[in-house]
């Protein structure tokens, strides 16, 4: 009753411009990709090969800001010395990064 119907103007109009409607989310994919998760997949693939890498004898750092010497390497964990004596197991996936050997040593 008060509300009129409404027409399209044209078969043109309703066709579009169709691959030009999606280019910009293609284009915001493409930059999420490069941007975000490219590079987390390199620093993953980065820490793993770091992970499998780890030997007795290496100096390294935890997430939770220990820095110690590694004295044994097991499957999943590390046996880590972080004084003289004293022993942490930690998860080989907190362990954020491989020192220079003698870091421990100029911290001290």
């Amino acid at each position: 009753m008060f509300i009129s119907n409404a027409y399209a103007e044209g078969a043109t109009a309703a066709a579009g411009g169709g691959l030009m409607d999606y280019l910009p989310l293609v284009a915001l994919v493409a930059v999420f990709y490069f941007l975000v998760l490219r590079p987390q997949q390199k620093r993953a693939k980065e820490h793993q090969a770091m992970m499998t890498a780890l030997q007795k004898g290496d100096e390294v750092a935890t997430s939770g800001g220990l820095v110690g010497r590694v004295s044994k390497v097991y499957e999943d964990f590390a046996s880590v010395e972080v004084a003289e004596g004293v022993e942490v197991k930690v998860q080989k996936s907190a362990l954020l990064n491989v020192l220079p050997k003698g870091t421990i040593n100029a911290i001290k």
